[in-house]
Order: structure tokens, then C-alpha cells, then sequence
């Protein structure tokens, strides 16, 4: 009781002189309560932002409270930075090339008694089939296990996940590449089922990465999610950039898959040895066992170092619990996601150029990719590194009402100048206008894709940092599923 009332009396005399806040601060213990019998806090601000209600709360809690300890190791920042960049470019990247191979596939399903390779109108059944089975079946299975991942992804060690999924789709790669070389002119509908199960666990594998990726991403300071979200998107300008290249240069469709799928072999090579490197780093140990520790202070009150024991949080985080935290954040990212594959690419990829009718080299060969696929890639981009930088709205119903203002740029689309309009009237004619709402909506598409990785490992405790990124994953992929639906019937509209 005499403790109490010396310690509500060093209150008191704080907030009359200000002054003598640092001694307690500092734990001298020569002014106040003699010796080493003064108060001392459970952790000491910075003077610059002491406030004495921080004290007065170490005496009256309503609940228990996580306070932060940092420690984190001053070296292996850039390069665990570094990597992360270069797994957000892996997470896509290699699906891009094996999609960007158009060509590759029309050659492998075509005709054999035809000269004509890619003429519409003598497409062969796996030739007009192929793409959508391509998209359905990438869909469900990355969906799928994105969503398998968020709920028991933690029963699996992240070694497993990452390590595991790189070399499968390593593997896959490689068999995919090697069937470059090889002539299945006469079986094409057992080549079209070996792809379909190429694809089903490449895209298996690649979502199980990606999920486990954002969530370890979670641990980390907001940079480093940055950092994955940053390098998805330059993946997509790598892949427009080198298909243009492609273009510009007019190879076979052999040899244009042949370079994409080594390419995006190479890259997961790289990402496999640039993990491991980065497992071994001090730096990425630290975060991955924790990050900066954390006390656990009792709502009793309690006057000393000894007394406030570091205890350890629960380390099981609780689906439910994480999200009624993180459910706005969910339905946002579900609904941007939903609303820009509702459009891109499937519908943007039909626009033409105002001067379509010259038949220029721009307006028939480069006008699309550098529009619809460069341009579109690069707004992305940069959208996600300005909401690095700012990291604003933080309120989530100012999130919410930018996504849903965004939609309004969907009917703007479908009403711009398609090849395709059989019932829908024209009204957006000129390029620079379809160019500018290209560029809006992929700045938008970044800029709020960022802020919602971000701000939803915010929203929870530490120990529930990583499932909620990998739900945030999972939604991510949720929303283009919808969305791929959606453009189904978009593109029956126009």
C-alpha cells in the first residue's frame, strides 16, 4: 500500500513539475523514491513523445496489453528487400510468359493439313477451346488452393511452401520447354490434356507460393510488402516489354515460346537460390521468429522490470477473429480485383486504334500491346510505389468508397472502340481518351492494391500478421475469379 501511494505521489508531482520527468525516465532513482526504489516504467518512450498518461496506464489496465520491444539486426535489410522484389516478379512472371505464347499453343493445336495456322475461321476445336480452358482451369486451381492455404497454410513449414513450389514449378518448366523440341502433330488431344494438368499444378503451386509469400510479407515492415506487390508488377512490364521484342523482331512461334519458357525458368532458378540466401540472414530470422518481441503487460498493476515478465503471445491465430478485423479489407480488395479483371484484358484486348482503318504498323501490330498490355503494366507500377510511399487512406471506409467509385470506369470501357460492338453504341472514339482511362485504371489498380496488402497486417496482432496477409491473397484471387466471369458476359454485351 505504502508502494502504491508513492508511486500515485511521483505521479502527481510529474504532472505539477514536468521537468523532472527525465530521472524516471531514466531510472536513476536519486529524486522521487530514494535509490532503487523508483518508479520505473515498462518501457520508456522517446522524451520527445513522453506523455504521462503512458505511466498512469502501467496502473490501471483494462486488459492485458502487447507492448514492443525492437531488436531487429541492422544488416540483411537491402538484400532480404531485395529478394522479396525478386519473388513478387516470380509469382507472375513465368505464368505470363505461358500465357503470352498465343501463337505457341495455335501452332501446336492447328491443322495439320492447313497451311493456314491462325486464320478464324479454320481454328480448330482445341485451337478456339484452348485459351478458355486455359483461363478456367488456372482459375479454380489457383483459387482453390490460395483459399486452402489462408485456412491451413500455417500447418505447413514456409520452407515447404516456398522452396517446394519454386522447384515444382522449376520442373514444370522445364518438361513445358522441353515439349517445344518435340512434334505432337499426332497425338494433340493427349498434348492438350498433359498442358490442362501442367497448368492445373503450375497454378497450384504458384498460388501456394503466393499466399505464403504475402503472408511472411506481413511480418516484415510495410516496405517489404511493397517490395512484392512493386515486383508483381514489373513482371507484367517485363513479359509486355518482351513480347513486344518479340513482335518487332518476328519469330516463329517455336522460338517465341521457346525464349519465354526459358526465361521464366531462369527467373524461378534465381528466385530458388536468392531464397535460400536469404533464409540464412540474420535479418529475415528475425522477423520470420517474430520480429521485434513483443511483453505481454498484465491489466494488474505492476512496479517493476522483474514484475512485467516477458510471456509469449499465442502464437495459433484464430480465423474468425482475424476476420472481423480484416473484412472490410477483404471485401475491397475482392471487389477491385473483380472489377478490373471484369475488363481487362478481356475486353480492353478487343479495342482498336481511332486509325485502325490506315492499317499502319502502330494501329495493327503495336497499338494493343503498348496500350492494353505496356501501358496498362506500367500505370500498375507506379501505383503501387506512390502507395509505398504515402500509404494513405488509412481509414477503410475511404478505401471502400474508391473501389466503388472505380467501377464507374467499366461501362466507359465497354462503351470505347471495339472491334466486336454489335449492340452496344460507341461513344469513347479517340485513343488518347482510351489511353488516359488506361493509364487511371491501372494507377488505381496499384495504388489501392498496396494500400489494402498493407494496411490489413496492420489491423491485427502480431501473431496474426501472416494469416491475414494470406487471406488477403486468397481474396485477391477470389476477386479475379469473379471478375473472369464477369468478362464473359461483358464481352457478349458489346
Amino acid at each position: 500500500m505504502q508502494r502504491n501511494a508513492d508511486d500515485h505521489q511521483q505521479l502527481v508531482d510529474h504532472e505539477e513539475e514536468p521537468a523532472n520527468d527525465e530521472p524516471m525516465l531514466s531510472g536513476d532513482g536519486d529524486e522521487g523514491g530514494g535509490g532503487g526504489a523508483a518508479f520505473v516504467p515498462a518501457f520508456s518512450p522517446h522524451r520527445d513523445e513522453y506523455n504521462i498518461d503512458d505511466e498512469r496506464c502501467l496502473l490501471e489496465r483494462e486488459h492485458d496489453e502487447v507492448v514492443l520491444m525492437s531488436t531487429a539486426p541492422s544488416s540483411g535489410s537491402a538484400l532480404t528487400y531485395c529478394v522479396f522484389y525478386l519473388l513478387g516478379i516470380g509469382t507472375m512472371t513465368p505464368w505470363n510468359f505461358f500465357v503470352t505464347a498465343e501463337d505457341y499453343w495455335k501452332y501446336k493445336f492447328r491443322n495439320t493439313t492447313s497451311n493456314n495456322t491462325f486464320d478464324v475461321d479454320e481454328l480448330t476445336p482445341l485451337q478456339k477451346s484452348f485459351t478458355c480452358d486455359l483461363t478456367l482451369t488456372a482459375t479454380i486451381s489457383g483459387t482453390t488452393f490460395l483459399l486452402l492455404n489462408a485456412v491451413y497454410g500455417h500447418h505447413v513449414t514456409l520452407r515447404a511452401k516456398m522452396l517446394g513450389t519454386l522447384c515444382t514449378i522449376l520442373v514444370l518448366f522445364g518438361i513445358t520447354t522441353g515439349f517445344v523440341e518435340v512434334n505432337t502433330d499426332k497425338w494433340q488431344e493427349q498434348f492438350f490434356l498433359i498442358t490442362l494438368i501442367i497448368v492445373v499444378v503450375l497454378n497450384c503451386s504458384a498460388a501456394t507460393m503466393s499466399g505464403a509469400l504475402y503472408g511472411v510479407a506481413g511480418l516484415f515492415p510495410s516496405e517489404y510488402m511493397t517490395a512484392v506487390v512493386s515486383g508483381q508488377a514489373l513482371g507484367g512490364i517485363l513479359t509486355a516489354l518482351a513480347f513486344i521484342l518479340v513482335l518487332a523482331f518476328d519469330a516463329g512461334p517455336s522460338a517465341t515460346a521457346f525464349v519465354f519458357f526459358c526465361m521464366g525458368a531462369v527467373l524461378i532458378f534465381f528466385c530458388i537460390v536468392s531464397y535460400i540466401a536469404m533464409s540464412r540472414q540474420a535479418y529475415f530470422k528475425y522477423y520470420l521468429e517474430g520480429g521485434d518481441k513483443y511483453k505481454v503487460i498484465s491489466a494488474q498493476p505492476s512496479h517493476s522490470r522483474n514484475e512485467v515478465a516477458e510471456t509469449g503471445v499465442p502464437l495459433e491465430p484464430i480465423l474468425r477473429q482475424v476476420m472481423s478485423k480484416i473484412y472490410i479489407h477483404v471485401v475491397c480488395l475482392a471487389l477491385l480485383y473483380a472489377t478490373t479483371l471484369s475488363v481487362y484484358p478481356a475486353v480492353t484486348i478487343l479495342m482498336q486504334s481511332e486509325y485502325s482503318a490506315n492499317h499502319t504498323e502502330w494501329s495493327d501490330v503495336y497499338y494493343l500491346p503498348v496500350v492494353n498490355y505496356l501501358f496498362f503494366n506500367c500505370g500498375d507500377y507506379f501505383g503501387r510505389l506512390i502507395a509505398g510511399f504515402l500509404e494513405r487512406p488509412t481509414n477503410q471506409h475511404t478505401t471502400l468508397l474508391l473501389t466503388v467509385v472505380r467501377i464507374i470506369l467499366v461501362p466507359c470501357f465497354l462503351l470505347s472502340n471495339s472491334s466486336e460492338h454489335h449492340f452496344l453504341p460507341i461513344l469513347v472514339q479517340h485513343d488518347y481518351t482510351f489511353i488516359a482511362m488506361i493509364i487511371v485504371f491501372a494507377l488505381s489498380n496499384g495504388y489501392l492494391t498496396n494500400i489494402l496488402l498493407i494496411m490489413a497486417p496492420r489491423s491485427v496482432e502480431q501473431h496474426e500478421k501472416e494469416l491475414a496477409s494470406s487471406i488477403m491473397a486468397a481474396s485477391l484471387s477470389v476477386g479475379m475469379a469473379i471478375g473472369s466471369v464477369l468478362s464473359l458476359a461483358f464481352v457478349q454485351m458489346l
